[in-house]
């Protein structure tokens, strides 16, 4: 399994960081954890408070990024949500205008179900920043329906390292684990990384081989996040 997300952000202005680098100078310590699990690879604990942050990387120019000519357009310029359901298969709920959806109650799942992709997402954390650590800009796109890619506003905001944006959020026999190529902003921040689990808080899930395949889900978390041009590649 493939994830790309190459242009997250591209809807927020420049004043609007300059705010946010602003408003966190006197941000409070980060929230973490020092009682969760062992991740698998021994070397730290599920959200880690002591694990290092990643270094910071500027990217290039964040211009969208047209669908190639064999891709299943999710989410494109109109107003079409329907390739978007809830969770109970009722119509997706979320405002859309404009071609920008706007995270609303509870998640939406794609009605299609995928094995192996390439999914393209430009997301925009809030322009006014509120909260701190995991209570900014918060969302997620979830692979299969259970493996979360971390959607959230981390400009200059202290948290622990496995909750940045475009970080891996975390039994049976099973042949291989999902894997993960992820693109940030147009930076590689995961190379080819298996999934240990489903996503869950604070602890590791057990490996479910049946959900090797199922839907694209976006999270809805309190906070306004707004996607637009979403597509996918079946591979």
């Amino acid at each position: 399994m493939i994830a790309t997300l190459p242009r997250a952000g591209v809807l927020t202005t420049v004043a609007a960081v300059a705010v946010s680098a602003t408003l966190l100078r006197g941000q409070q310590a980060p929230v973490g954890y020092d009682d969760t699990p062992m991740q698998p690879d021994g070397k730290w604990r599920v959200h880690d408070i002591k694990r290092p942050r990643p270094p910071v990387v500027s990217p290039g120019p964040l211009t969208p990024v047209a669908p190639p000519s064999d891709a299943l357009v999710l989410l494109g310029p109109g107003n079409d949500l329907s390739k978007w359901q809830a969770t109970d298969g009722s119509p997706a709920s979320w405002l859309m205008s404009g071609g920008v959806l706007e995270t609303g109650k509870g998640i939406i799942r794609t009605r299609a179900e995928f094995a192996d992709i390439q999914l393209h997402v430009e997301f925009a954390t809030p322009t006014e920043v509120k909260g701190n650590s995991q209570e900014r800009g918060n969302s997620g796109v979830f692979l299969a329906g259970v493996f979360e890619i971390q959607v959230l506003d981390s400009f200059d905001n202290l948290t622990y390292a496995d909750g940045q944006a475009a970080a891996m959020f975390n039994g049976a026999e099973l042949v291989a684990p999902a894997v993960v190529t992820v693109f940030h902003n147009g930076v590689l921040v995961h190379n080819a990384r298996p999934f240990w689990g489903p996503t869950a808080h604070r602890r590791i899930a057990p490996y479910i081989p049946a959900t090797a395949r199922g839907p694209v889900r976006l999270q809805d978390h309190g906070n306004p996040v707004r996607y637009r041009n979403i597509w996918l590649r079946e591979l």
